[in-house]
């Protein structure tokens, strides 16, 4: 049911905004528990709606808000920020190994240096940056943290900021082991988050592809008939469906423990990123050189689909990881 409304609303809003996702869907609060305004959901729910918002380029802002009140949530079930972060009034963005290029230092509860690229930072009116040594709510300030804004090359806006603070600017929320293990799952589940928005993208490229191919036509057929092509298709779908799986496989695992969690996360990570490449470059490759064009919605996806591979980080780390909790 979340997934078909948020499939008809799509259906008639190309790339929607924030207003659209919180206020005519109600998607600001789908993290946070029903007694502050939220829809109680979790990560199926998240994973749902963002394979959804993949396409429409409109799902890395909406992760990073809902990552974050689902942290802000457990940490602090009560916390007065909740009410509008679940309507959608208040935005929040997480600052995390998953969700940024380079992570400040945590020194004593104070922030120091940068951090790069961080989603939905632009738009934001508070920050939680979750690190190994704490987990601290900062307040989207221009006097306390400097923001410069980026525009992606898949379209989408992130932020540099550098940080300013004083002590007491930063309300500490959790810190020790604690933290860290609260920073483990929300880096799972942004990765997870992703994977999801990937396959998303993945299965419209190809949707896109199958159409071209019965479409164009070269020596008087349709180029869907030459074996070549219909054997690249298959390719494509078979890429599709591992990630798939394995993405489904994560999301379940991130409310599981701490090893299958990581185990699990990696792993799709891993297949995704292998189909992001397998289908969006066979996608391309079918199209010819439209299909970078603006004129169609695939190169926009391949790009997008590609800023999300490059942001799960080098695959050697989640090999790394994979090998040391099955071992």
């Amino acid at each position: 049911m979340l997934q078909e409304s948020v499939q008809r609303f799509l259906a008639d809003h190309a790339r929607p905004g924030w207003r659209d996702l919180s206020a005519s869907l109600g998607l600001a609060g789908i993290a946070l528990p029903e007694n502050v305004g939220g829809f109680g959901g979790g990560p199926i729910d998240i994973a749902l709606v963002m394979a959804e918002l993949g396409p429409a380029l409109a799902g890395a802002d909406w992760l990073s808000h809902v990552a974050a009140s689902a942290l802000l949530a457990r940490v602090a079930p009560a916390h007065p920020a909740l009410g509008d972060l679940a309507a959608g009034r208040r935005r929040i963005a997480i600052i995390c190994a998953a969700s940024t290029a380079a992570m400040p230092a945590v020194e004593d509860g104070l922030v120091r240096g940068c951090a790069a690229l961080v989603a939905g930072a632009a738009e934001a009116d508070l920050l939680l940056l979750a690190s190994e040594e704490a987990l601290l709510l900062i307040a989207a300030d221009g006097g306390k943290v400097e923001q410069r804004h980026r525009i992606m090359h898949d379209g989408s806006v992130s932020a540099d900021l550098a940080f300013t603070l004083k002590p007491g600017d930063a309300s500490l929320l959790a810190d020790g082991d604690k933290a860290r293990g609260l920073t483990d799952y929300a880096n799972d589940l942004i990765l997870a988050g992703r994977c999801a928005e990937a396959v998303g993208l993945i299965q419209h490229m190809i949707a896109d592809s199958v159409d071209y191919l019965g479409q164009r036509k070269q020596f008087g057929m349709a180029i869907g008939r030459f074996q070549s092509l219909r054997h690249r298709a298959a390719d494509m779908q078979l890429a599709a469906m591992k990630a798939a799986a394995l993405t489904e496989v994560a999301i379940v695992a991130v409310d599981q423990d701490r090893a299958d969690r990581a185990q699990a996360v990696s792993a799709a990570c891993i297949e995704v990123g292998d189909a992001v490449r397998i289908a969006g470059e066979s996608a391309v490759q079918i199209h010819g050189a439209m299909g970078l064009t603006e004129e169609l919605s695939l190169g926009g996806h391949f790009k997008r689909a590609l800023a999300i591979a490059a942001a799960f980080g080098p695959r050697g780390g989640h090999l790394v990881r994979f090998a040391e909790v099955a071992s």
